[in-house]
């Protein structure tokens, strides 16, 4: 279901970014944000219904707070109360994958360095002069990994450094007993991810608290 998945997401999330555990609420969960210039927290809704975006949203009073379900954004725009605006720009993706081993190799002139602290491991693509060209990190929930913060230097892009990390959590993943992936994708990680078998569970509408 999709909010078991929209559940797990902001769980791993919170594990990935070393918050304080999501707090159970009538409406989802609310995630404490710190030391964010954009964001103070969040409220993640595993189910888009009117009643339960009006709740959520009546429940805030600090300024950037943000708003996450899985639903499209011009659905949920007429149940947002005032000074809520929808983030068009920030509409996301909510991707699965079943886990497969690919024994990903690092193109000529690139070394894959995997670190792990806690219930997070994080893979950094290094080059010959041992600078990160890309990294990505993922928190393990059991038989679920939450796959987050892929990013690949400007200047080391179209050179497949992001399928080689993705490929490289994979197989992480795998070894450790996990057999599914979830993340929260832009529109130009959801191109990356579907070349490498992800497929979209639901659109990410978001709005945020701007009084």
């Amino acid at each position: 279901m999709v909010a078991n998945t929209v559940r797990t997401w902001a769980a791993g999330w919170a594990v990935s970014r070393r918050t304080p555990p999501p707090v159970e609420k009538p409406w989802g969960v609310h995630i404490e944000v710190a030391d964010s210039p954009v964001e103070v927290g969040r409220h993640v809704l595993p189910e888009a219904e009117e009643l339960l975006v009006r709740s959520a949203a009546a429940s805030v009073t600090a300024p950037r707070t943000w708003m996450k379900m899985p639903a499209e954004p011009e659905r949920i725009e007429p149940w947002l109360p005032r000074d809520w605006v929808v983030a068009w720009e920030d509409t996301g993706h909510l991707m699965v994958m079943d886990l497969m081993v690919t024994d990903p190799v690092a193109p000529e002139g690139y070394t894959v360095a995997l670190e792990t602290a806690g219930a997070v491991t994080c893979a950094r693509v290094l080059d010959a002069t041992g600078t990160t060209a890309a990294r990505g990190q993922m928190a393990f929930l059991g038989e679920e990994v939450v796959v987050d913060r892929v990013v690949t230097d400007e200047a080391h892009r179209r050179r497949g450094l992001g399928s080689l990390v993705m490929r490289t959590l994979a197989d992480r993943a795998l070894e450790t007993g996990a057999v599914l992936g979830i993340l929260g994708a832009t529109d130009a990680g959801r191109a990356l991810y579907e070349t490498l078998g992800w497929k979209k569970h639901a659109t990410l509408a978001e709005c945020v608290y701007r009084p």
